[in-house]
């Protein structure tokens, strides 16, 4: 399962980092909560561990915005858990990973992709 949100207000962490959009995945180890610096980013800048979907609704419902808590489908095989699209490390279906290289498809085709 995949939810994303949007938050009421930006969180500012003391070290100039913000927060501005959420998702959750839960998965067996847990519950991975992925934050957003950006309301139009593909990829996560941070992320945390959550025992519970309890303790992550808890600590996050009262900020996220009007909006709710949005379904998202589950990614593709061997893509990024945090991407909003279909982004995965270059290599990694045929156990070959070329870490910090990644692909997107589009249009059913892989094709490199580069971020910023």
């Amino acid at each position: 399962m995949r939810k994303y949100a949007y938050l009421k207000e930006p969180l500012i962490y003391s070290d100039g980092n913000c927060t501005c959009k959420i998702m959750l995945y839960e998965t067996e180890e847990g519950i991975n909560l992925f934050e957003y610096n950006d309301p139009i980013a593909v990829r996560c800048s941070a992320d945390r561990l959550y025992d519970s979907l309890e303790d992550l609704l808890d600590e996050w419902n009262e900020r996220i915005d009007e909006r709710g808590w949005i379904d998202i489908d589950d990614p593709l095989p061997d893509c990024q858990h945090d991407a909003f699209l279909p982004i995965r490390v270059k290599g990694r279906n045929v156990g070959k990973p070329e870490w910090g290289k990644y692909e997107i498809l589009k249009e059913g085709e892989w094709e490199d992709y580069f971020s910023c």
